[in-house]
């Protein structure tokens, strides 16, 4: 395992390699659409599989939910695609690191988002056109989510978005530090299972879900617009400041003092 001044140096590097890749802005979008159609993939995954067990009203639906949708964020890491989510904790360390700087930081924040943004709502599309969510479960079960994501007030969805950042990245950060794939695949796994069982906001994830809900006509785009206004600054919080700033002054203060960062 990587010692945390080494994942801090790791990440700076993954920085700056997509600031150089930033340099190609269509093909860093089309990244960032691969992304929003791989986190599309996990909520379609839970409309098709786990909503025959709430149709049932089963005790385990939460459980059930956060040991699948973990499969949407294995397939970004390990296939390789600029989410968002992930971007936010990754850039501003490589801006606090002096390896990139804050132009990079906003301009792949912007083209991620974006990318993500379109890649979900194609993705979402192209799904609604197969019919394979349309079963009278899956558009129960995705019309109660829509609507109670529309229930929560700004507060509630900030700070749902602020704790699943810093989940999301916290399995990211984990996943630089292993070595193999096997244990790359069970630290993505258990933050990611925690913040879908708990109910977090996952503004990526929400793009999937109210396109799908958007394309079946139970929400509408002022509807989307609403919860990225308040999930995007949240994950950015959450990701940004409480994982990747607090790693790169640990892990600073770790190279300053000389001492043993195998914690």
């Amino acid at each position: 395992m990587n010692s945390i001044a080494q994942n801090v140096e790791a990440t700076s590097g993954q920085a700056e390699h997509k600031a150089h890749d930033l340099g190609h802005p269509p093909r860093y979008f089309v990244s960032a659409m691969l992304a929003g159609a791989y986190i599309a993939v996990g909520e379609v995954l839970l409309l098709v599989a786990i909503s025959p067990f709430v149709a049932k009203g089963s005790p385990a639906v939460k459980l059930l939910e956060g040991a699948v949708f973990p499969i949407a964020l294995t397939i970004v890491m390990f296939a390789g695609a600029q989410l968002f989510t992930s971007n936010v904790m990754v850039m501003l360390v490589g801006a606090l690191s002096g390896r990139t700087g804050p132009r990079d930081l906003i301009l792949s924040w912007t083209l991620s988002l974006a990318g993500n943004l379109v890649g979900a709502f194609t993705f979402g599309a192209m799904v609604h056109a197969s019919g394979v969510a349309s079963s009278p479960s899956a558009r129960s079960m995705l019309t109660e989510m829509v609507h109670g994501k529309m229930a929560l007030s700004g507060g509630q969805l900030f700070w749902r978005a602020v704790l699943c950042n810093m989940l999301v990245c916290l399995a990211i950060w984990m996943f630089t530090r292993a070595r193999g794939d096997a244990a790359k695949i069970f630290v993505l796994w258990l933050p990611v299972a925690v913040f879908v069982a708990v109910g977090f906001e996952h503004c990526v994830a929400n793009m999937a879900v109210f396109s799908l809900a958007i394309l079946d006509g139970s929400a509408g785009f002022g509807d989307l617009f609403r919860n990225l206004m308040f999930t995007v600054p949240g994950n950015v919080v959450g990701g940004g400041l409480l994982v990747g700033a607090v790693y790169w002054f640990t892990g600073g203060a770790l190279r300053e003092s000389g001492a043993s960062a195998s914690v």
